[in-house]
């Protein structure tokens, strides 16, 4: 069992009853040298001074979970998202990160038209890159798991993100490989591949995918080793395209919110371990 966790991130959602200090100061006890905030937890303690805590506390901040949501119809929808999206770049770069989340959207209310959707994510995307690039910030995009298509992501394959970034420097626009959202593409490996090529890799997520589906289905992600993801295949497909950045463990999952935190930390090193870290 590999004991090198210089590549392990925490992402704050997988330890969601602590508060942001808690969890720098779990990162910290546990040897976890990265941290991967949530804006709610950056905002609950104001952006200075979670900047200040990160910072005095050693870690690097491996991404800022999320912007995005761009599929609003109306023109004043559209110009929220566009300036959250703005203010979440404006973040990552006080937190020192340099790698933002993007969620896209799903379907506006009553909306059936996926492809008119996709379209406004293209649109926005093409208004927010030009803001990105002027602050040295890259928009990462998401690909959701299909069941989250109407409510939260239209983009559901690592191809369709690779797709919509092509226009961009890939140093504008990357993509993240979540385990949970692609374990089940076909194309998972070819894709992986290609991202490797065009150099888009910008984060590797991981966390299991829990049968049965929980009533939430927000809440089927589990602790690796628990669920059917093949962690060692995966792994080895995003290190041989190249990434060799941090590695983020972000899970929901009601148990596992309700567990002891540091017993959580514990647990995710000791499968980190074994199931990931030698294969990457």
């Amino acid at each position: 069992m590999s004991t090198d966790f210089s590549r392990l991130s925490l992402n704050t959602a997988t330890t969601k009853k602590w508060s942001l200090e808690e969890a720098i100061n779990g990162c910290v006890q546990a040897g976890i040298p990265a941290i991967g905030p949530w804006r709610d937890r950056v905002a609950e303690v104001g952006l200075d001074k979670a900047a200040a805590l990160i910072k005095d506390a050693g870690l690097r901040v491996s991404s800022l979970c999320r912007g995005g949501f761009l599929t609003a119809i109306d023109p004043e929808g559209q110009k929220a998202a566009l300036e959250d999206n703005r203010a979440a770049i404006l973040e990552a770069v006080a937190l020192g990160t340099t790698e933002l989340f993007l969620v896209v959207g799903g379907l506006a209310p009553a909306e059936k038209d996926v492809v008119a959707a996709r379209q406004r994510v293209a649109h926005r995307l093409e208004e927010l890159v030009p803001f990105a690039v002027e602050h040295g910030v890259r928009l990462v995009l998401e690909p959701l798991h299909p069941m989250y298509a109407a409510d939260r992501a239209l983009i559901s394959t690592l191809g369709q993100s690779l797709d919509l970034a092509a226009p961009y420097d890939a140093s504008a626009v990357g993509v993240a490989v979540d385990t949970f959202h692609v374990w089940w593409d076909p194309e998972l490996k070819a894709q992986i591949e290609r991202a490797g090529r065009q150099n888009r890799i910008a984060s590797y997520q991981i966390c299991d995918f829990n049968l049965p589906i929980a009533a939430d289905a927000l809440l089927s992600r589990g602790m690796m080793g628990d669920g059917v993801i093949d962690f060692a295949t995966i792994s080895s497909w995003v290190r041989d395209a190249g990434y060799t950045g941090d590695i983020e463990v972000e899970i929901f999952n009601q148990e596992i919110w309700d567990a002891d935190g540091h017993l959580t930390l514990e647990t995710l090193k000791e499968r980190y371990s074994s199931l990931v870290q030698p294969y990457v």
